[in-house]
């Protein structure tokens, strides 16, 4: 019946008959739509260019980016890969950037020549940051120093001064650099991570035997249980943390620089990452052991390992654009801690005993750093899987230069 119908309409040929050229389609459809269709002639241009297309709904990348590579990481921040650049007649996404860049009309953009600016100061912005990457590890071992000497009320007053001293250093320090980063902040579980290192194990222990009666080696003297050397060594690390970082953004833009396509800039640039992540726990497990020799404490490795690792790879991720998952992995990590705690003073209640087996299992197994251990661990685990994912991808490294 359709086809019968289609018989009788006006205008339809009977039969196969002949086919009509472009221009009686074109009339005939413009005609039946009650719009002018575009002519033949322009979908044949935009076939012959198909990256004029790409290049249109891309304009304002294109018009603001400062090279090639700034085209090719926002490409595949919108998901265009280089198979996707094959279908534009290019081998790859940055040959694809390059003749982009080269297409848009750039009217005076010309920068200016190195000279015909004020010429900077040599080493003056870097011998500034070097001080400031110092300066944190410099204040928390003197404020440390300043702790061994001191008694009464004259170790409260450089307690207090300390602390505020080493907070308003790392704000400092991590407002510029390579561990700069605009994006919310993570000081409030930073400082409760910090915080935990120090007094969390002798407060759990506490717990644990079940007050300051039952504290090994006579630490019910009055004197709270304060674990010193791994919170010293991780003040002292920032310099080389940010020495790694530095090291792996600029590995990462020479590879960018210098890579054929996005599966051979993520193959090579994730050694890279893994290289400047393993300097720097190398790094801070030199320091554990120097800072625990010499204040006579135990070194506490996988604590202050895994904290470490935690800290400097939510900074790496905020650094390069992706915001989420560190604060993410940092509440967790310190909810968790919290809630070790919380379940062991809940056990001391009648018929609640079940709530802190966990944990007390965990501490007779591993001692009281077993909880925070295992918090920061997982915690570190799990950014570093998704720091292999995201921080090899071309766009996190365009999106840390347009940041500096």
């Amino acid at each position: 019946m359709s086809g019968l119908g289609e018989l009788d309409r006006p205008g339809t040929p009977r039969g196969p008959g002949p086919r009509e050229d472009a221009g009686g389609e074109d009339a005939g459809r413009a005609g039946r739509d009650g719009r002018q269709s575009p002519p033949a002639s322009a979908a044949r241009r935009s076939a012959a260019d198909p990256v004029k297309g790409l290049l249109h709904r891309h304009r304002e990348l294109c018009e603001r980016a400062v090279d090639p590579l700034e085209i090719a990481a926002g490409l595949e921040a919108h998901g265009v890969t280089d198979r996707t650049a094959a279908r534009f007649r290019h081998r790859d996404v940055f040959s694809l950037a390059e003749e982009m860049y080269a297409r848009v009309p750039r009217d005076g953009d010309t920068p200016a020549r190195p000279e015909d600016g004020p010429t900077p100061r040599p080493g003056g912005p870097r011998a500034a940051g070097f001080v400031l990457a110092l300066l944190p590890g410099v204040l928390c071992a003197a404020a440390v120093a300043g702790l061994r000497l001191t008694d009464g009320r004259a170790r409260l007053i450089v307690a207090v001064v300390g602390v505020l001293a080493v907070t308003m250093a790392l704000g400092a320090a991590l407002r510029r650099g390579p561990l700069r980063a605009a994006t919310r902040t993570t000081s409030t579980w930073t400082c409760w991570l910090l915080g935990y290192a120090l007094l969390g194990d002798g407060l759990l222990q506490t717990a644990v035997s079940g007050g300051p009666d039952g504290l090994p080696d006579g630490t019910a003297d009055g004197a709270w249980p304060v674990t010193v050397a791994p919170v010293l060594a991780l003040t002292l690390s920032y310099a080389p943390a940010a020495g790694c970082a530095h090291l792996f953004a600029a590995g990462a833009r020479r590879k960018l620089l210098s890579s054929r396509g996005l599966t051979d800039f993520s193959a090579s640039v994730r050694p890279l990452l893994l290289g400047a992540f393993g300097l720097y726990l190398g790094t801070l497990a030199a320091l554990l052991t120097l800072t625990g020799a010499v204040l006579g404490q135990p070194a506490d490795w996988p604590q202050g390992l895994t904290l470490g690792a935690l800290l400097l790879l939510a900074r790496l991720l905020g650094v390069h654009g992706h915001t989420h998952a560190g604060p993410l992995v940092l509440t967790a990590t310190a909810a968790a801690e919290a809630a070790a705690l919380a379940t062991v003073f809940a056990g001391r209640l009648p018929g609640c005993g079940f709530l802190s087996a966990p944990v007390e299992a965990l501490v007779a197994a591993c001692g009281p750093a077993g909880v925070p251990t295992a918090a920061c661990g997982i915690g570190a685990l799990t950014l570093l899987v998704h720091a292999c994912r995201r921080l090899t991808r071309a766009s996190a490294h365009a999106s840390a230069e347009r940041t500096r």
